[in-house]
């Protein structure tokens, strides 16, 4: 695996795993009965706690690429066996 690949691969996991991660531990402001005023969106999040998410994200992100490099590494799945595009 190079190094761009690999890169590649990290920031597919997380930001596969960031959209999986947001939706928990969320409160609206309809849930919480807050009421936004004018034009506010009652689905809006009272407190999103984005920084922990990121960080969340990031080392679910590093374990699960440590699994996908091990099995290429180790080569548990064997990838040239796989059908080409062309």
């Amino acid at each position: 695996m190079t190094i761009t690949m690999g890169i590649a691969i990290y920031l597919t996991l997380w930001w596969t795993v960031l959209f999986a991660v947001l939706p928990i531990g969320v409160i609206s402001h309809a849930e919480a009965g807050i009421d936004k005023g004018d034009g506010g969106d009652p689905g809006a999040p009272v407190d999103p706690k984005l920084k922990r998410k990121f960080f969340t994200t990031t080392w679910i992100s590093a374990i699960l690429f440590l699994i996908v490099w091990g099995v290429i590494h180790f080569r548990l799945i064997d990838l040239t066996r796989l059908p080409s595009g062309s």
